[in-house]
């Protein structure tokens, strides 16, 4: 008989027996965890040094802080050069600590303070940008599921679940909320639908190969409400299985890569959270699930 772990040998948590326990805190493997958590904090680190990269800039501006709601409430100063400086050093030691697996939950919740610290400044000084949404749920809900590790295949937790289900809701939300915002921002969704908001974005920053679009309007605005229509539908996903659900996240990926070819938009940050959506202990080797070697 093979070494590996299966859900059939090894003790799991008990499955919550009402339906909508069910759907909101599947059993999964502790492994899928183990590979997003790697997944999430390694891009944690990626995004402080580049994409939101600007918090230590900013601390040499505090009258220009505008702190968000959230921020108001709980009374965050505006941060100094040496304040950012400092919350970055944390976020990158715990994050590789996290990614690791050592000290999951300490060092989890340590990356959860610092990096949302991080976001309340980056998007404090005038623009907010919601591609981080999910990326900072993740942070704060990965730390809730304890030890997690590569080996775990044959180990199912309705609390990893759970955590992932919670990723998963707000990557949808992401978009669901960007349809909500069209609408409120324009006052009638059918403006923007029907507007010049990709037309604009192509004049701006198009790639040279997307310029030709240009001449071709109704198609450009075929596309927008296409994507206000998937857009829309994205909580859907949360109830795709198997091959549609794979079909779902592949769409979706690559419409970004679409974006970022054409206009430079990447929202990787996003990106990277669809990864919750997949049974990512099929990427262990088979030597950590046989062995025991986490």
């Amino acid at each position: 008989m093979s070494g590996t772990p299966t859900l059939a040998n090894t003790r799991n948590e008990a499955a919550p027996t009402n339906p909508f326990l069910r759907w909101f805190m599947p059993a999964v493997p502790l492994a899928r965890v183990a590979v997003f958590r790697m997944f999430i904090y390694v891009f944690i680190i990626i995004d402080v040094l580049t994409i939101s990269g600007d918090v230590i800039a900013h601390g040499w501006t505090p009258e220009f802080y505008q702190p968000l709601w959230l921020a108001r409430f709980l009374h965050i100063p505006a941060v100094s050069v040496l304040g950012a400086q400092i919350l970055l050093t944390l976020i990158i030691v715990f994050s590789l600590l996290a990614a690791a697996g050592i000290l999951q939950r300490l060092s989890g919740w340590a990356v959860a303070i610092s990096f949302g610290a991080w976001m309340f400044y980056t998007q404090g000084y005038g623009y907010v940008a919601h591609d981080h949404m999910a990326l900072v749920i993740a942070a704060f809900v990965l730390p809730t599921i304890g030890a997690a590790r590569f080996r775990d295949v044959g180990t199912a937790s309705a609390k990893a679940g759970w955590a992932l289900r919670i990723v998963q809701i707000a990557v949808v939300l992401t978009y669901f909320y960007s349809v909500v915002m069209k609408w409120i921002a324009s006052g009638n969704i059918t403006h923007w639908a029907n507007g010049a908001v990709i037309i604009w974005a192509l004049m701006r920053r198009g790639a040279e190969w997307s310029k030709p679009f240009l001449e071709m309007p109704g198609l450009l605005i075929a596309a927008q409400w296409a994507t206000l229509v998937f857009e829309f539908l994205s909580p859907v996903v949360l109830f795709l299985k198997d091959k549609w659900l794979y079909g779902a996240v592949a769409f979706f990926f690559l419409f970004h890569l679409m974006t970022y070819l054409a206009l430079g938009i990447h929202f990787l940050p996003t990106v990277i959270c669809w990864a919750a959506f997949l049974p990512l202990e099929k990427l262990v080797p088979k030597r950590f699930t046989s062995t025991g070697t986490a």
